[in-house]
């Protein structure tokens, strides 16, 4: 609490998410023995690769994984280059099953590599909720290049409306006039897509 979660080593992080070892194996011992295996892998590890690890149930192997995952969809994002619509979606899908609209704008360079992924508003998506402003102010800190705005349906229709096509519009009109490249609108359920840019309405 001192010193803040910077100051401390991936061992010690991964000791206070294990809270606890076994008998003739401590935390810090068990720590080391994770870190070891998740050193050597390349992405996520599976819970069965984790669960042979002394000391290592399924339900820690779970929290770990569960853990991994979560970081790896809200902050392991920067640099992922976006070429096409399906890439951001991939990148913000997580987000479908909330039960209220979440209004997203991802920051990118001029190479189209994410700097930041954020929530802008939470709520109904209409021309009260959503103000460019909102959306712009952290990709202005950014030094964004572009950005690319999107919001869920969770009804699961994905057909835009008349206030998000004004919204569109509104974000559109105000990126140029910032030099910022709008490049897409996305509207997205848990298994797919809209995008304002590959129907063809940008042009």
């Amino acid at each position: 609490m001192d010193k803040g979660v910077d100051a401390l080593s991936d061992r010690e992080l991964l000791a206070i998410l294990l809270n606890t070892g076994i008998k003739g194996k401590g935390v810090w011992t068990l720590a080391g023995d994770l870190l070891e295996r998740l050193d050597v892998r390349k992405g996520i590890p599976d819970v069965r690769d984790l669960v042979k690890i002394t000391g290592l149930g399924k339900g820690k192997s779970c929290s770990i994984v569960a853990m991994l995952e979560f970081g790896r969809r809200q902050w392991g994002i920067a640099g992922t280059r976006i070429r096409q619509p399906e890439d951001a979606f991939n990148i913000i899908k997580h987000y479908a099953d909330r039960k209220q609209e979440r209004f997203i704008c991802l920051s990118l360079n001029g190479a189209h590599e994410v700097l930041a992924v954020r929530v802008v508003t939470i709520g109904l998506v209409n021309k009260t909720m959503v103000h460019p402003r909102e959306v712009f102010a952290d990709p202005i800190l950014d030094r964004a290049s572009a950005v690319i705005a999107a919001h869920n349906h969770p009804s699961g229709q994905l057909a835009p409306s008349p206030e998000d096509d004004e919204i569109t519009g509104r974000l559109r009109a105000a990126a140029d006039v910032l030099g910022l490249n709008f490049l897409d609108h996305i509207i997205f359920s848990e298994t797919a897509y809209f995008s304002y840019q590959k129907d063809g309405r940008f042009t």
